[in-house]
């Protein structure tokens, strides 16, 4: 069965679209087939993959609004092998307008990626530093949400924020989704401020909190610059290495047995 997960955070910077690139490539490296959609019009998940948005005629603007596309329309292969991406332009942020003017405009994601993903293991969704239609698109679409949260005592007052529409929408549009997990990121052990933020964090959710930090790191940095996941560009930086060992958390939380 497909997972869904949506990757949240209302707060840009937080390391949300690294997360979805990094988390992609390391389930594909194990043999997890990935399709990662870009929700976010900034796209920089296409860009992060080295897919020139210009070059492509359909986005996953286009698949949300055009009733005659389906998802293999708007798909394309990434240059890691398992990983597929439907790409996004500036045209989406359009749609966060014109969504409101749609029947069922909650689920107009969740409609197109039903029954048409059944040959993915996993679906990664990158949702926009917001939470407005696009994000409630994503939400409502997904099996569970994955949080990435930067270390930092603003993060606290904006998880508490996410978390409530989190809920909200579990009671009104999606009584199935749950919560993946809480990603720290940008994790420094030197900062006294790091150390409180993660030990508040991990008393309140528990075990939802992944062991697995992703740290402050250059090469997870350029990464996005030479159109590569870190992964691919230096798989023994410590940024790599986090990001493999949280492919493996997410693997062992969901009972898969690796191919």
């Amino acid at each position: 069965m497909t997972k869904i997960i949506a990757v949240v955070n209302q707060k840009g910077g937080v390391g949300k679209t690294t997360t979805v690139i990094n988390l992609a490539t390391s389930l594909a490296a194990i043999g997890q087939k990935i399709l990662v959609i870009d929700l976010d019009p900034q796209g920089n998940a296409s860009t992060g993959f080295g897919i020139d948005k210009n070059e492509r005629e359909k986005s996953v603007y286009e698949l949300m609004l055009d009733d005659r596309l389906v998802v293999d329309d708007c798909t394309y292969e990434t240059n890691v092998e398992g990983l597929y991406l439907i790409p996004a332009t500036m045209d989406l942020a359009a749609a966060e307008v014109e969504l409101y003017e749609t029947k069922n405009k909650q689920f107009c994601l969740k409609q197109k990626l039903k029954d048409n993903i059944s040959q993915y293991d996993f679906v990664l969704i990158d949702c926009p530093p917001s939470l407005g239609m696009l994000t409630i698109n994503a939400m409502c679409s997904s099996n569970t949400i994955l949080i990435p949260m930067q270390c930092e005592f603003f993060a606290l007052e904006g998880l508490s924020h996410l978390l409530k529409t989190y809920n909200e929408i579990k009671k009104a549009l999606n009584k199935d989704i749950d919560i993946e997990g809480l990603l720290l990121t940008m994790y420094d052990p030197r900062n006294k401020l790091t150390s409180q933020v993660e030990e508040d964090v991990r008393n309140f959710l528990k075990d939802k909190v992944y062991e697995t930090v992703i740290p402050r790191n250059v090469k997870v940095s350029e990464a996005p610059s030479h159109g590569k996941p870190v992964i691919v560009h230096d798989i023994d930086c410590a940024g790599s290495k986090a990001y493999i060992n949280l492919a493996k958390e997410v693997i062992k939380k969901n009972n898969i047995e690796i191919k």
